[in-house]
């Protein structure tokens, strides 16, 4: 085993120490991983930590340009190995943090494609209905209205446990990124959902979502689960977990909540984060003016 490569291991053991989500643990390993084999060709070593300089980094970098990789996937790849080599610097196997070094690419800015007020209810109506025949209705509609009615990420989701649920007072608390806990209210429609789902639910497993083995739902099943009924009822397989976060931010912003009150609900570190909610409200106002004023 080459020194890169049991480096490329310890780092990711320390990850695992440290409690980082498995969803950050799976994409660092897999970029590293990656990097490693660009640097690993037939019958050679790897460069030890302490001989990567800018042209290398650079190297690697116009190989993934090579590749068709996209500016964010360059990105993402990029942080990866920053954090790896401030990792080496700690532990006196680098002197430097030679991908600081570098520019980080521009990526496009996307504005998040955002369901609407009517969308978004008219989607969790028709779960409620029943319109779809499906084995576990109750848990459905519950994890629906908790991902619009909290704008909760999907890992947060699936990690919440009993104990995490406040039914008196109507508060959820949330392991976010880094396993930061926040509390975060839900209202009626989701209170309801919960208790009509936990009178259904059987399982003695700490986890509020079940499978259909009676294990943790995971956040692939939710991904299915949602797929499903967007693709089935609202004709639009686009529709993802995420997108009930988004949906979440935006209409309360539209509705006059503060930029920093939509902050804390998300878990947000930074507020520039929550400000893309900003750009999409003032991209929906432009078009209700371009459509509405005469002197438009």
């Amino acid at each position: 085993m080459s020194e890169l490569e049991l480096q490329i291991g310890r780092f990711i053991e320390e990850l695992q120490r440290n409690n980082a989500s498995p969803h950050t643990i799976k994409s660092y390993e897999s970029d590293l991983r990656q990097f490693l084999d660009y640097f690993s060709p037939p019958a050679s070593e790897p460069p030890l930590p302490s001989e990567f300089d800018v042209l290398k980094i650079r190297e690697w970098l116009a190989a993934l340009y090579g590749h068709k990789l996209s500016p964010v996937s360059i990105r993402r790849k990029l942080a990866a190995l920053r954090v790896f080599f401030r990792f080496l610097v700690r532990e006196g196997l680098a002197s430097v943090n030679t991908p600081r070094l570098l520019r980080t690419p521009k990526s496009p800015k996307k504005l998040p494609e955002v369901m609407t007020t009517e969308q978004a209810n008219a989607l969790l109506d028709s779960v409620a209905a029943g319109k779809l025949e499906r084995p576990h209705p109750a848990r459905d509609i519950a994890i629906l209205e908790l991902l619009y009615g909290c704008g909760i990420r999907v890992s947060e989701l699936v990690g919440l446990n009993l104990d995490d649920l406040d039914r008196a007072e109507r508060w959820l608390r949330v392991r976010g990124k880094g396993r930061k806990e926040r509390q975060v209210p839900f209202g009626g429609k989701a209170a309801d959902a919960l208790e009509r789902y936990l009178a259904d639910r059987s399982g003695h497993l700490q986890a509020l979502f079940l499978n259909h083995r009676g294990g943790r739902l995971t956040d692939r099943g939710v991904r299915g689960i949602i797929k499903l009924y967007a693709t089935l009822l609202a004709g639009d397989s686009s529709i993802h977990p995420h997108s009930f976060r988004h949906a979440f931010a935006t209409h309360l912003l539209s509705d006059g909540a503060d930029l920093r009150s939509i902050q804390e609900l998300l878990g947000h570190a930074r507020l520039s984060t929550t400000q893309k909610y900003t750009q999409v409200s003032l991209t929906d106002l432009m078009a209700v003016y371009d459509k509405a004023h005469p002197k438009a």
